[in-house]
């Protein structure tokens, strides 16, 4: 069937359908609204058709635009918020993540691109770490991770009650950095790009003086377990902020502020994902990366797992199944 006549066909179908779509949305479904499940799968079917009958691109867009309204609507009646949840990390999270991949390939250049190059530097030319920690820091950090250091301070074998408290304490304090970096975005992008910055630079700083003066025992097992969530999570926090920051600064032909609503709609479910990402960064910091008596070669084996699991996630989760012929 050609193009024309598939329109031709069914638009009025179409038509129908989004006008159920804006009742429902607006809180107001009509009495017609029982045979919205349907008319979701009919619109379903029409898309796939579309698709592999290789129908033009604007046709395509607007079935899936639709059937993206009607996908929110259908499951936010049906499924309850746990599910909602549970689908939205085991798929919508990636998902989304791939679909923005512009900010996110321009928050992880800019905050991985820092940090390897201050941590290059650093190793390089030692006092340059005076350049972003002042010595008091810098001497805090080398008690942290000192190998000759007690075994009863930061790396001894803590009580379940040390555990939870410590558990506590990496979640506040990494909410605090991903809202901080996340919110930065109001500012046209600018403060989202700064703290970006910052945190590249001073977590390349620490990287590179502690491998310099020969800590490489004790700081990389450390971090490398729960690196892969933690540092994620703050490049994608920096994403949604970027977001939130080029609504603002070219918004196009909306207005400035229904711009940021719409960017604002996608870059929250950002967060919320981020969020997830930081909590288990801080179960896997409170609960493993403390441990000693694992020994570096095990550390460096689930830390690259772990890494390659997030990889993975990102990747290959959400992405659609193609139903059989």
């Amino acid at each position: 069937m050609k193009q024309n006549s598939f329109e031709h066909r069914h638009q009025a179908e179409w038509q129908d359908f989004a006008r159920r779509l804006d009742a429902l949305e607006r809180g107001r479904p009509g009495a017609d609204s029982r045979h919205f499940p349907a008319a979701y799968r009919r619109l379903c079917r029409h898309l796939a058709l579309a698709e592999e009958r290789g129908y033009s691109s604007r046709l395509v867009d607007q079935l899936q635009q639709l059937a993206l309204r009607g996908h929110r609507q259908f499951y936010r009646h049906r499924n309850p918020l746990g599910a909602r949840c549970l689908g939205f990390l085991l798929g919508g999270f990636p998902r989304l993540v791939r679909e923005e991949w512009r900010p996110v390939l321009a928050a992880s250049l800019l905050f991985y691109g820092c940090l390897l190059g201050m941590g290059l530097l650093v190793y390089l030319f030692p006092e340059l770490v005076y350049s972003l920690l002042d010595p008091g820091q810098v001497a805090q950090m080398e008690a942290m991770y000192d190998p000759d250091a007690s075994r009863l301070g930061r790396f001894g074998e803590r009580s379940s009650a040390a555990d939870w408290m410590m558990f506590g304490y990496y979640v506040m304090n990494n909410f605090g950095i991903a809202f901080q970096t996340f919110a930065g975005g109001l500012l046209f992008g600018l403060g989202s790009l700064f703290f970006l910055l910052i945190n590249g630079l001073s977590i390349g700083a620490v990287a590179g003086h502690l491998s310099d003066i020969g800590y490489t025992g004790t700081f990389w097992p450390f971090v490398i377990g729960h690196g892969a969530f933690e540092l994620t999570a703050i490049t994608l926090a920096g994403a949604a902020g970027l977001k939130l920051g080029w609504a603002l600064c070219a918004p196009g032909r909306l207005r400035r502020s229904e711009a940021l609503r719409q960017a604002a709609e996608r870059s929250v479910r950002l967060v919320a994902g981020v969020l997830f990402l930081l909590l288990i960064a801080a179960f896997v910091e409170a609960y493993w990366s403390s441990m000693t008596f694992p020994g570096a070669a095990l550390k460096y084996t689930v830390g690259i797992l772990l890494w390659l699991l997030v990889a993975a996630y990102f990747l290959l989760a959400g992405r659609p199944r193609h139903a059989p012929e």
